[in-house]
């Protein structure tokens, strides 16, 4: 049960770090947020970058061994990493369309998914 709930709220915090660190890149194509200052800019990442360590730190909390997780600090880490990734490939689908990726980045991927088996691998 730790190992769904650590992956879950992984997965909710990478949502809003993702939205924090590339959303506002989208901004130019809103209506009202196209005029905003790097620093109201600024202000508003890290409002939603706030969600992110609210969903962080009790994944790591609940899914650390040394709290009766399952997990080492290694493979928070990878785990992280991996879901980083994947939320982040998912959201540049959806939102920056006009982006592609290529088989440089399916290979890359590859190879960190290779890094991932090979952390977990006893």
């Amino acid at each position: 049960m730790k190992t769904v709930v650590t992956i879950g709220l992984l997965i909710v915090s990478n949502v809003f770090m993702t939205l924090a660190w590339y959303g506002h890149l989208k901004f130019k194509d809103m209506a009202g947020f196209d005029q905003l200052t790097l620093f109201w800019i600024i202000l508003i990442s890290w409002s939603v970058a706030l969600f992110e360590y609210v969903f962080q730190v009790p994944a790591n909390r609940i899914g650390y061994q040394a709290y009766g997780g399952p997990f080492s600090l290694v493979e928070l880490k990878v785990l992280q990493e991996v879901i980083t990734l994947s939320v982040f490939v998912i959201f540049s689908l959806l939102i920056f369309r006009d982006e592609s990726f290529t088989m440089n980045h399916v290979i890359g991927f590859i190879f960190l998914i290779l890094a991932v088996y090979f952390i977990f691998k006893k």
